[in-house]
């Protein structure tokens, strides 16, 4: 038995060459209980669509500068979105739960409900097996509190509709069992359901800050909300026990309490954003964030968004405070000495930069030019007192000897398309002089003019010529015109209907139901392993109906669409010319009602309600935007 286990855990480790390779949502942290940073699992979605999902563990050591890979047959599955702990007793452990799986081609999708235990001493991984468990999840997040492990929130997501939560479990690591926090008052105020948000351990409990989760309103497509509230998780211990309204003796160690954090108007605090990393500068008691994504969701088919790289700090201590983290201007030589600087004067002198003309020559030794570009979903770790950025998403990071904050890869967006990022940086805390790049991106994206992959595909090119369109909007009204009966009746129906079933089906499928040995049933499945190719064309996208989609809410999405066609056939303007791109919109409408009908019967039988299959169609109308599936 012994030789048997032994065997099961074996661990081999490989010196490798340098950090992972490009990957987005994987976990870096901090070793509790040497100079160590750890990194483990993540995802990488390449240009030819492709899911590649990693249950790879690496360590870096900054004293070295080396990477170290750790390979064992007991280990959790590929994944990624988990969330990862560091408990400092018996000699280190990194506590795992959770996460994301896809295959290779996106056919299928799973979530994790799984917790392991790494030990960092013996490099081998034990699943830890409980009755009760919090349900399956991404996106979530865990932080350490005495000898509790608390998990909140994070989202499911089986690729049909996404469900936010808001629930709160703590492990005990001394019973080694999960419980879920009940709240006496259903209605005491805590944060609304969420992932991606910041979760810091303090001496009196848990800060939570920002997130971001989905609006759903009946009819309407789904909403993206960047969330910037801040709230303290109280915890502390009971010394007696209660008393039930039955009359029992019940003892509940663990007394949980949430408490919103109120930030005056005047005071100083990030922008709103999304895809913010902070991580906890122990030594200072400040949580360290660094860059995010600022998305305008202005209409349905219009989505922009403002990267950051800059750095803040958020002060755990009293009511919490914002801070801007700048880097320091060197000192000129012969000037006068000035006096202590505080956060204000770090304000204003960006203020004054900013507001300052370009000068015809760079100052090589400006350390803003040693700034990572912007990106969001960035890996952050503090060791000590060095800040580490690992851009494995969309994130960079550097290293400094005694207080280093690291950052490693992260997310960039140019219009549709993702760069997963790959670059190293550290930067020293308690010097803030610049950062350091440990490893460049192999990725290079220019922030202005054409930009450069790793895979030298060139954008698409937009400058097209698009006189035809500016010279007249034929697919509105003309002034004094009335509308057609059947275009008003299908409009007013597309506004109380609710929007139909995400998934699409692309027009080269239809070819098959020319062939009568291919069931309906046969279509349907085909159908749904297509639509989450994300190589098909942005025509083929708007001009598929979805299941679920009456007629009318069909035509009012893709109405623009229709009149370009009815021009190309047609000389009618104005209402005629409407009236002939409905009637394209109605004869392709028909061809695949069959086959929708039938998908609508295969999500019906795989236990999805009407309401399911509303939220779903709004998930997938997001993703035709042009959303980024990173934006959960």
């Amino acid at each position: 038995i012994r030789r048997e286990w032994e065997a099961a855990h074996a661990v081999t480790e490989e010196l490798v060459e340098g950090p992972p390779s490009r990957r987005a949502n994987a976990t870096l942290t901090a070793c509790p209980s040497g100079d160590y940073l750890w990194c483990i699992g993540g995802e990488f979605f390449s240009e030819d669509g492709k899911a590649y999902f990693y249950n790879d563990v690496f360590r870096y050591s900054p004293e070295k500068d080396e990477w170290r890979k750790f390979v064992s047959q007991t280990c959790p599955g590929p994944r990624s979105a988990h969330a990862v702990v560091a408990v400092p007793s018996g000699g280190g452990k990194l506590f795992l739960f959770g996460g994301e799986f896809s295959s290779l081609y996106q056919n299928t999708f799973h979530h994790y409900r799984d917790f392991w235990c790494f030990d960092i001493a013996t490099h081998s991984w034990d699943r830890i097996e409980t009755k009760v468990r919090p349900s399956a999840r991404s996106g979530h997040r865990m932080a350490l509190w005495k000898h509790y492990i608390v998990l909140f929130g994070g989202f499911y997501d089986p690729g049909i509709t996404t469900r936010y939560m808001n629930d709160l479990w703590v492990f005990d690591m001394q019973e080694y069992k999960w419980q879920q926090i009940e709240y006496k008052d259903p209605n005491e105020r805590r944060p609304s359901p969420r992932s991606g948000f910041s979760f810091l351990s303090t001496a009196d409990g848990i800060i939570l800050h920002g997130g971001y989760c989905k609006e759903y309103a009946k009819g309407k497509r789904p909403v993206g909300v960047m969330l910037d509230d801040t709230w303290l998780l109280r915890l502390s211990l009971a010394t007696a026990p209660e008393i039930s309204t039955s009359g029992k003796t019940k003892f509940e160690p663990l007394i949980v309490k949430w408490e919103r954090r109120k930030r005056p108007s005047t005071a100083y605090a990030p922008a709103l954003r999304s895809g913010a990393t902070m991580s906890l500068w122990a030594t200072k008691g400040m949580g360290v964030l660094f860059g995010g994504v600022t998305d305008e969701d202005s209409d349905e088919e219009t989505l922009k968004s403002v990267f950051w790289n800059d750095l803040n700090g958020y002060q755990v201590v009293g009511n919490g405070r914002w801070v801007s983290m700048m880097l320091k201007t060197p000192k000129k030589k012969g000037g006068k000495r000035k006096k202590d600087r505080t956060c204000e004067d770090d304000d204003e002198d960006a203020q004054k930069r900013a507001a300052a003309e370009p000068e015809t020559e760079l100052d090589p030794d400006d350390p803003l030019l040693s700034t990572p570009m912007p990106r969001y979903n960035a890996m952050l770790a503090v060791l000590r007192n060095t800040l580490y950025m690992h851009v494995l998403t969309n994130l960079y990071s550097h290293k400094s000897r005694t207080n280093y904050m690291s950052s490693y890869g992260g997310i960039f967006e140019r219009g549709s398309r993702e760069f997963t990022l790959d670059d190293f940086y550290s930067l020293a805390l308690d010097k803030m002089d610049r950062y350091v790049c440990l490893k460049k991106s192999d990725v290079i994206v220019s922030l202005d003019g054409d930009d450069v992959s790793s895979s030298s595909e060139e954008e698409d090119d937009d400058d097209g010529d698009d006189s035809d369109e500016d010279e007249e909007d034929d697919g509105g009204l003309l002034s004094g015109e009335e509308e057609a009966p059947e275009l008003k009746e299908a409009e007013e129906e597309a506004v109380t209907e609710p929007v139909g079933a995400t998934l699409h089906i692309p027009c080269t499928l239809m070819a098959s139901k020319t062939n009568l040995k291919v069931s309906l049933r046969d279509q349907a499945t085909a159908f749904l392993g297509v639509s989450k190719d994300t190589k098909r064309s942005e025509e083929d996208i708007i001009s598929t109906p979805l299941p679920g989609e009456t007629l009318a809410v069909f035509y009012a999405r893709s109405r623009e669409y229709w009149a370009q066609k009815a021009r190309e056939s047609s000389d009618n303007r104005g209402k005629l010319l409407r009236r002939d791109g409905f009637s394209l919109a109605e004869e392709h409408y028909g061809t695949y009602k069959p086959i929708l009908e039938e998908v609508e019967s295969i999500l019906a039988e795989a236990g999805l309600d009407e309401e399911e299959m509303k939220r779903a169609s709004a998930v997938g109308q997001v993703g035709a935007a042009g959303q980024s599936r990173n934006r959960r």
